[in-house]
């Protein structure tokens, strides 16, 4: 089998002497697509690392994380874009020249900022990236089975990418250090580049479409600046100048974005969309969702290592647990809802869910593996599991077929955006809960800190630590409470 020359819709930029291998056109796509996939969890296991060897204070460490989450969502749909307009070939290559680029540039980052500002360009060659891999299998093989074969390669190599995140990112920070969890992009990424370019196809869609430039900018530029003055909270007091302005500019940047996308011929995001009940209420609760689910991951890790001192690679095979409930929750998803109506169905994973993040919010000092992290890692991640497929069918089944692609881009680009701003917030409580847990324990103590309640020369110590995080958790849970509410009320009730 060998991928077809792309069809009388697309306009190639040069007609290719031999049609690709569907093998070779398969490998390209399917390692950007892992590249992308695995630097969204890679480097979680890498973060005490990260903060230790660069001096990274709790703003910042959440930045290492956010800064790739808000340039991907936010370039997400403008990638699609442009992949469309100025060829899927080009974008690929240019999106994963930048990721590589970038990560070379974190991997050898030498203060705070640096880091943070190459996470931001992985996310932007990311955005750009992964859209192109999907449109080149979509536009390479023919309409049928092996579309649907090539397609579901695609999106188990995406599983596998996320899945392989903690343990690869444990593997490598363990043994190596935690800039190899950047740097081994760039020999993959090379290699991929010059495969991509030996043997991908150029292709076009139908010319007349723009690039809403101004909207990526606005909507991603207004969500930042809100993550800025929420976590600026914490040291400045919520009406202190320095928080109400990144707020209130941020505010007003997200209301210039709809402004704008209600007045430009091709909105980065119609708004008309979202006229549609399920598309709107779809994604609102995915916003929520993804303001709570953002701990798991995040505070997860820094538990395991502060806390427990578990070293990377076991805080890497800790999370193999998560990871397999997920993919079991998602797996089991589609059958039930041939049972049940996926509302009932996302309501009740979200109530999972809930129950888990509740349970882990109970963590402590003196916790294990077995009696702290098994049992809420399974109950809350097949919760997770369960309720993601139900919403992402919801948001996708109220729109034309044409714009399937696009909702399930705002999907994505709603649970981002909500996870941003989501871990912007969870610092803020747990970095508030850990000084006042540090100070009262010292207090008592008399000024010391010998029981290991309260904070030392190196910071807080393992009990301050963990009240943070298990109130993080205990956050988080209120959150997705929201958002399982925000389901009863909002999401229409639908048999798949």
């Amino acid at each position: 089998m060998s991928a077809h020359t792309p069809s009388a819709t697309d306009h190639s930029s040069a007609a290719p002497r031999v049609s690709p291998p569907a093998w070779a056109v398969m490998l390209a796509a399917c390692a950007g697509q892992f590249l992308v996939v695995l630097d969204v969890s890679v480097v979680n296991v890498a973060l005490p690392s990260m903060r230790t060897d660069l001096g990274l204070g709790e703003t910042a460490l959440q930045w290492v994380v956010n800064a790739y989450a808000l340039t991907f969502a936010g370039f997400l749909l403008l990638g699609g874009r442009a992949a469309d307009l100025f060829g899927r070939k080009r974008a690929f290559l240019v999106g994963l020249g930048l990721f590589t680029a970038a990560s070379l540039a974190g991997g050898l980052a030498q203060q705070p900022w640096q880091l943070i500002a190459a996470r931001a360009a992985q996310g932007l060659g990311a955005a750009v990236l992964s859209p192109a891999t999907l449109t080149i299998l979509t536009t390479s093989f023919p309409g049928g089975a092996a579309r649907t074969r090539a397609i579901g390669t695609w999106t188990a190599v995406g599983a596998g990418g996320g899945a392989a995140g903690g343990l690869v990112g444990g593997l490598l920070t363990d043994y190596l250090s935690w800039r190899w969890v950047l740097l081994v992009n760039v020999p993959v990424g090379a290699l991929v580049l010059i495969a991509a370019g030996w043997w991908l196809v150029e292709s076009r869609a139908a010319a007349g479409r723009r690039l809403d430039v101004p909207g990526a900018v606005l909507v991603t530029t207004g969500v930042a600046s809100l993550a800025y003055g929420i976590v600026g909270t914490e040291q400045h007091g919520w009406g202190a100048a320095a928080s109400l302005v990144p707020l209130l500019g941020g505010c007003a940047l997200l209301v210039a974005f709809v402004a704008v996308e209600a007045r430009t011929r091709e909105p980065l995001m119609p708004l008309g969309l979202f006229r549609v009940r399920a598309v709107s209420a779809a994604n609102a609760v995915m916003l929520v969702c993804g303001g709570g689910m953002f701990a798991m991951w995040y505070f997860m890790s820094l538990y395991l290592q502060n806390v427990l001192h578990f070293s990377p690679v076991q805080a890497g095979l800790a999370f193999l647990p998560h990871t397999l409930s997920i993919v079991l929750g998602s797996k089991l998803a589609p059958r039930l809802m041939g049972v049940v109506s996926g509302k009932t169905l996302a309501m009740v994973g979200g109530t999972m869910a809930v129950a888990g993040y509740t349970w882990q919010s109970r963590m402590d000092a003196d916790g294990t593996f077995l009696g702290t992290v098994l049992g809420p890692a399974i109950v809350m991640s097949l919760g997770s599991g369960l309720m993601m497929t139900p919403l992402a069918t919801a948001a996708t089944s109220g729109a034309a077929p044409s714009e399937a692609g696009l909702v399930a881009g705002l999907v994505n680009t709603s649970r981002q955006i909500g996870g941003a701003l989501g871990l912007a917030v969870l610092t803020a409580v747990a970095a508030e809960r850990i000084s006042a847990t540090a100070t009262a324990a010292t207090t008592a103590t008399g000024g010391g800190a010998g029981d290991g309640s309260g904070g030392t020369g190196d910071g807080p110590g393992p009990v301050a630590l963990a009240a943070g995080y298990g109130h993080a958790f205990t956050v988080a849970s209120c959150i997705i409470a929201a958002a399982v509410v925000l389901m009863a009320v909002a999401l229409p009730r639908r048999r798949s």
